[in-house]
């Protein structure tokens, strides 16, 4: 047996360590560049810790997901103001740019000389500028990753930049900051976690340290994510859903993840949806066809095994079989009123785009199965 671990330098997590930033980053200079999302105002009072600590730091907004251009404008940003370090505040958004930014900070040229897929895919080759990660929503896990997915709007496409050298210097986890997120963006981005820790499970890169976090997040999750979507304030559910994320970036990070994201990021790519509705949207579909597809065609197959033990954290019964794990995530699809695919803008006339881009991500090579090109379009009727 032989992997690979790695994750962010140093994680601190607990409610109130937004405190600590200051102290944390005042080694790294006196200069800071905040990547916040679209609205600035949540960042203030860690603009005010900062001061407080002879840090000088002013907010670069990120609007919804990263594209290319918000990267350039964000380095030349980053330059412009003399940045010795940058926080990423808010979702995984906001988080990826600041990597993203960081990265290219130190690394010459454009970001498409170094993205998968549609780039040129050259590796990193020097450290990013010192970052910090402090994630405001409990989902993507983007503080402990080592890949910003980027948008490419010329191409439709969602794809990655990808280095160890854009792990964060800090991952900073204060459940506090989600305390005040609304029901359905707890629900989206929890349910990205979910998936997370799901497809890291089951996927074909598992480890014995990734499958620790995925069997102590899995039902995590269970328990949390319907507390936290039913009472915000819920600073112990909140706090289980910030773990489980952080639990959730590591697993993905040191094992793989499969369909759900390989057709997330072609979706993105296209219709600019959310990334964590779309995963939502398509989590139970896929579980269904890979449990379809492994007992067809691979009835030996360990991860049928493992679709089992989902199906028990999941539901809390020692006797669930697999498919009741994909009934019960479809049941929590329903109870928090997630979307479906069509009202995300996917219509049926753009199955087979989305499944020949899916087809190339990189996170579907980590599917448990291959899924044939009318699995994968069933998928999508199903979502």
């Amino acid at each position: 047996m032989r992997f690979e671990f790695a994750t962010a330098t140093q994680i601190v997590f607990g409610a109130g360590t937004r405190a600590e930033v200051g102290k944390l980053v005042r080694p790294w200079g006196r200069r800071a560049l905040i990547v916040t999302g679209q609205s600035t105002a949540r960042a203030e009072p860690l603009r005010e810790t900062l001061r407080a600590a002879g840090v000088t730091a002013e907010c670069f907004p990120v609007a919804g997901e990263p594209a290319v251009a918000d990267i350039q404008r964000g380095v030349a940003r980053a330059r412009e103001f003399g940045a010795e370090m940058l926080l990423g505040f808010g979702g995984g958004g906001a988080i990826d740019a600041a990597k993203a930014i960081a990265g290219l900070l130190t690394n010459p040229g454009d970001p498409l000389d170094y993205l998968e897929v549609v780039g040129a895919g050259k590796p990193l080759t020097c450290p990013a500028l010192p970052w910090m990660a402090i994630p405001t929503t409990a989902g993507t896990g983007a503080e402990v990753t080592r890949n910003a997915v980027l948008s490419v709007p010329e191409r439709n496409v969602k794809v990655s930049l990808r280095s160890p050298h854009l792990l964060a210097r800090i991952a900073l986890v204060d459940p506090e900051l989600t305390l005040d997120l609304p029901p359905s963006l707890t629900a989206s981005t929890g349910f990205d976690a979910l998936t997370q820790l799901l497809e890291a499970y089951v996927c074909s890169r598992t480890n014995p340290m990734t499958d620790a976090l995925c069997a102590a997040g899995l039902p995590r999750v269970a328990g949390a994510l319907p507390r936290a979507f039913r009472d915000g304030h819920d600073l112990a559910a909140r706090t289980d859903m910030a773990l489980a994320s952080l639990w959730s970036g590591i697993a993905l990070a040191n094992a793989g993840l499969g369909a759900v994201h390989g057709f997330a990021g072609a979706i993105g790519g296209r219709f600019s949806a959310p990334h964590g509705a779309v995963c939502a949207a398509l989590l139970a579909p896929v579980m269904a066809a890979n449990l379809g597809a492994l007992r067809a065609r691979a009835p030996q197959h360990p991860s049928l095994a493992r679709y089992a033990d989902v199906a028990r954290w999941l539901t809390g019964r020692a006797e669930a079989t697999a498919d009741e794990g994909v009934v019960w995530v479809a049941a929590q699809h329903a109870a928090m009123a997630l979307p479906k695919l069509a009202a995300l803008g996917v219509a049926a006339a753009d199955f087979p785009e989305v499944v020949a881009q899916a087809q190339q991500a990189s996170s579907m090579k980590a599917n448990p199965v291959v899924l044939t090109a009318d699995e994968l379009a069933a998928v999508l009727a199903a979502a």
